[in-house]
């Protein structure tokens, strides 16, 4: 998507810290206490954005995105890629080199709070073709920003 829009890219998961990330290589879920900063330096990033920027992250909870929407200069845009568990857990485990482990997976659907009826989300079905997802969420973007007036 950043590549289709001309927008940078930034992985939120490389923004944790070593002991965030050392407790879900060793099967943690991490609290709220362990998100906060790390969302802030989400929000960081966020805040000197001025024409737009794809971060990728695991904002499972309302709280969690009203934070990084409350550090944003202007409006967020969400992708919410859901699907069932057998499927999220077939996609983890193709994976390679991502310090989370797959049986972290039902801690991380229990801690979600699904984001679907909050302003501008859109939900892409991970059953879908990867190709199918990222031109329907580019499509719900640029409409979205357009009829919005965020471009």
């Amino acid at each position: 998507m950043a590549a289709a829009l001309n927008l940078p890219f930034l992985e939120g998961d490389s923004l944790h810290p070593k002991a965030n990330v050392d407790k879900m290589a060793s099967g943690i879920p991490l609290q709220d206490e362990d998100r906060w900063p790390w969302l802030d330096k989400i929000g960081e990033r966020l805040a000197t954005v001025e024409s737009g920027i794809i971060v990728s992250c695991s904002s499972l909870k309302k709280s969690y995105r009203d934070r990084l929407r409350n550090a944003s200069r202007g409006p967020l845009l969400f992708v919410f890629l859901d699907g069932s568990f057998d499927v999220l857990y077939e996609h983890m485990g193709h994976r390679t080199g991502h310090f989370m482990p797959v049986t972290m997976l039902e801690s991380q659907l229990a801690t979600l709070e699904s984001p679907v009826g909050e302003p501008f989300v859109f939900r892409a079905d991970v059953a879908d073709p990867i190709e199918k997802i990222v031109a329907a969420s580019l499509n719900w973007v640029q409409v979205t920003a357009q009829a919005d007036n965020l471009l």
